[in-house]
């Protein structure tokens, strides 16, 4: 077959030229776009910086100096955050987009905290947790009282998911015991306040416990176990001071206020081992490693159970205490009267249900939609690359998570945001070493969990003062466990004890979800 040969253009006539290639990205946020899309460009430091300094003043002028609701200051940080999105090119379509995928994988999350609300409620009305307060509190001795304040508080705390609730109540009963018999009550106060940090960053219950596991990707158990870590030598620390003391002291007298406490839960319900089961299928069920929402429901079903044959709190009753919270008035033991019940047995008992959660689930989402504007824009990318610069071990990881979360709360003094910008700003970065998230979900607990009672700027901070009646100064100190977990944390980032490692499958699996 013959070729023609192709013969040159005449003057004026338009020849046709091959496509040319799509010249490749220079970068991941440089990708091609459809036609008539506006390109992506990568936010320098500077336009990168402009949504989390937003972030940082409006909480630090709205929510600590004017009292101002945390979630219109997070939406109007996600609204700046968008208009920095937009003028580096990206769509609206591009930027709900981002927030739905984000909300999305925090589903399962979600559901947990539902649940944890369903679960205290039912808790409360078939006696399990007012049992557990009852022999905590029987269990008093003038001698060694900082060292029980911070055992039952911390009980308390690890069963109701509340260090405010536990604080308030408990705390307060042994606040009136330092009174009445002369005790150190900076020593006292810490020793409760440790407590209820210690139940409630360990607690399935608890709302920064499921956050910080939210934040990171990591499944609740999972990150309550490698909590251990650090909370329970922590935890000792705490415990062998405060035994030292009480072994140096004199002892006291306790006040009539706790004998009051104990006669109205003694009157209200009634005591067997079979209240105790609920709390069991929640260990057994966190034991065997099941699906954490079906054993809460479970859970759930047996506290109903205790509560209709023990308690002879009615069926209906027990449904609403599982949506709406438990009431004193759902009691239907024989002989006790609601109206004689004392305030301080209220506070302590009227809580939970699926309703109670609302608020920090709305918290939750605003921040979400935050971190989704910020990661959708590169913003997110172009900060943590910046700020783990000089980053190079384990140790100083663990070290760079302890300041971000230490600087997160002293500025924002707000728990929930201090573990949720921190988990995921720093999450894909433990990823890409080879370090499981679970390291992440700890450290940033240590950081900001328990930090925040012990910063007299916070409200928890001054929440504290104001229940215990110390100044949060004067019980810092004593409050040993809240301070000294980010020593274990960057004890066990230099040797490596601790520190869970990713294998290479998970890793390649996890890098494929960034």
């Amino acid at each position: 077959m013959s070729k023609r040969k192709k013969r040159p253009a005449k003057r004026g006539e338009r020849t046709q030229k091959a496509p040319r290639a799509a010249a490749a990205p220079t970068n991941a946020h440089e990708a091609p776009t459809p036609s008539g899309a506006r390109a992506h460009r990568t936010p320098s430091l500077l336009i990168a910086a402009i949504p989390a300094v937003t972030l940082i003043v409006l909480l630090g002028a709205g929510y600590i100096a004017a009292a101002l609701p945390v979630e219109p200051l997070l939406i109007a940080s996600a609204t700046v955050a968008g208009l920095v999105a937009i003028y580096l090119g990206y769509s609206w379509d591009e930027i709900i987009g981002a927030i739905a995928e984000k909300i999305a994988k925090t589903m399962p999350a979600v559901l947990i905290l539902i649940t944890v609300g369903a679960l205290i409620g039912t808790w409360m009305a078939g006696g399990t947790i007012p049992m557990l307060i009852y022999y905590g509190l029987k269990i008093i001795n003038p001698k060694f009282l900082a060292l029980i304040a911070l055992v039952v508080t911390a009980i308390v705390s690890l069963c109701t998911g509340t260090s405010w609730g536990s604080a308030g109540t408990i705390g307060v009963a042994f606040m009136g015991v330092a009174v009445g018999m002369g005790a150190n009550l900076p020593m006292v106060a810490g020793a409760v306040v440790a407590g209820a940090y210690f139940g409630d960053k360990l607690s399935p219950l608890s709302d920064t416990t499921n956050i910080a596991a939210l934040a990171t990707g990591v499944d609740l158990f999972t990150h309550i176990r490698h909590l251990l870590w650090t909370t329970v030598p922590a935890f000792l620390c705490s415990a062998t001071v405060y035994l030292l003391f009480g072994l140096q002291s004199s002892g006291g007298t306790v006040p009539e206020k706790v004998d009051q406490i104990l006669a109205t839960l003694d009157s209200a319900f009634s005591w067997n081992l079979l209240l105790l089961v609920p709390i069991l299928v929640v260990l057994v069920g966190s034991a065997l490693k099941y699906p954490t929402v079906p054993v809460m429901l479970v859970s759930c079903l047996t506290a109903m159970f205790n509560a209709v044959v023990f308690q002879h709190v009615g069926f209906g009753d027990t449904v609403k205490a599982s949506v709406d919270g438990f009431k004193v008035t759902m009691v239907g033991k024989s002989g006790f009267s609601p109206d004689t019940v004392m305030e301080d047995v209220t506070k302590l008992l009227e809580r939970g249900g699926m309703n109670s959660m609302m608020s920090v689930l709305l918290i939750c989402f605003c921040a979400i939609a935050f971190a989704g504007v910020v990661s959708v824009s590169g913003s997110l990318e172009v900060l943590v690359s910046r700020l783990l610069a000089p980053v190079k071990s384990t140790f100083s990881l663990i070290a760079a998570t302890i300041m971000t979360g230490l600087a997160t709360i002293a500025i924002t003094s707000n728990g929930q945001v201090s573990l949720l910008i921190p988990g995921e700003m720093l999450r894909g970065e433990y990823v890409k070493r080879g370090l499981h998230p679970k390291n992440l979900s700890r450290t940033i607990e240590d950081a900001a969990t328990v930090w925040e009672p012990i910063l007299p700027w916070t409200s928890a901070g001054a929440y504290m003062a104001g229940t215990l009646g110390v100044a949060t100064l004067s019980y810092l100190p004593w409050a040993i466990s809240n301070w000294i977990a980010i020593f274990f944390a960057m004890l066990w980032g230099a040797t490596g004890i601790g520190i869970a490692k990713l294998a290479p499958q998970e890793q390649e699996q996890l890098m494929a979800q960034e």
